[in-house]
């Protein structure tokens, strides 16, 4: 799932502090924000964006394309639910801890209505000099550039820093999706993968994972479909069997899900794991990646594209 300049979007508890905030940030990087809700709050405004008391108020007004959730745990699963009835087809979960039967009913109905959900607990999605949805740093020359990288990570605060490395090297990112830590999840690994090799750009990938789970593994094949250069970075990888490390996701049971296997996976397809998030900039030369990114935020080249294979 990917939301670029073209889209619309709404601000779920836009009226809160942190709404406030990244709302803000977000119009900063060019994203369509029309309008948000805040149940009990319709008719105020913020940022001189409407604000509505419902989904279905603020549909009735605007086209929607994406709604981006700033709504505590107890209240995702009605907020996605909402909007899906609402006939929202992208929705951007941020919160985390939320009880694990509501996160599997609130995608239950999601897909039920042709939505698709990213997260919960991601940190939302950048697409350099168009838009950032969520709680990246969109904002930040240092860290998102224009250019032809597809940045998938499980860790917003690993995704910041593999994305700020790249333009330290050169590269630039087409697109930045932060899929999320927990173990129940919108949008895989996989998934991503189909979505950003897709996006108009992008020329090769890296995937920022880490153990537990299996969706580094399963996402091995859809890799070797894309068949551009490919470099990740697992993090984790010295953790004990059976420890959990960080986000709720990350635990190993049995081979499936360890480091190991993850590597493993992936080299056999072709993709250049790195020890250290540093590593992945020249890992993508060697792979026959070229480096190209624009300053100035129109997305424009110097290089000519490379061949894809």
């Amino acid at each position: 799932m990917i939301v670029t300049a073209d889209h619309q979007v709404l601000v779920q508890g836009m009226t809160g502090r942190q709404g406030r905030y990244w709302t803000e940030r977000m119009i900063e990087c060019g994203t369509q924000v029309v309008a948000g809700v805040s149940p009990g709050k319709g008719g105020q405004s913020v940022h001189e964006r409407p604000v509505y008391g419902s989904v279905a108020e603020a549909a009735a007004a605007h086209r929607l394309d994406a709604t981006c959730l700033f709504v505590p745990p107890a209240g995702a699963r009605s907020a996605v639910v909402e909007a899906a009835e609402a006939g929202v087809q992208r929705i951007v979960c941020l919160a985390e801890h939320i009880p694990s039967h509501d996160v599997m009913e609130m995608l239950a109905v999601a897909r039920d209505h042709g939505a698709q959900v990213l997260g919960p607990n991601t940190a939302g999605l950048v697409v350099p000099g168009q838009t950032s949805v969520g709680i990246m740093p969109g904002f930040a020359a240092n860290i998102f550039q224009p250019g032809n990288v597809g940045v998938i990570s499980r860790s917003g605060s690993l995704g910041t820093l593999v994305s700020m490395n790249l333009v330290t090297d050169g590269f630039g990112q087409s697109v930045f999706v932060g899929i999320g830590g927990d173990p129940i999840l919108g949008t895989t690994t996989a998934d991503a993968v189909r979505s950003v090799a897709a996006h108009p750009g992008t020329e090769a990938i890296v995937i920022v994972g880490e153990i537990g789970g299996a969706m580094e593994e399963d996402a091995a094949e859809v890799i070797a479909e894309a068949g551009l250069p490919t470099a990740a970075f697992i993090a984790g990888r010295s953790a004990p069997p059976g420890r959990r490390m960080g986000h709720a996701g990350a635990i190993v049971t049995g081979g499936r899900g360890s480091g190991e296997s993850k590597v493993t996976a992936l080299r056999e397809v072709g993709v250049a794991v790195v020890d250290i998030p540093s590593e992945i900039g020249p890992a993508l030369r060697s792979l026959g990646a070229v480096p190209r990114a624009s300053a100035g935020g129109s997305g424009d080249v110097s290089a000519p594209a490379p061949a894809r294979t």
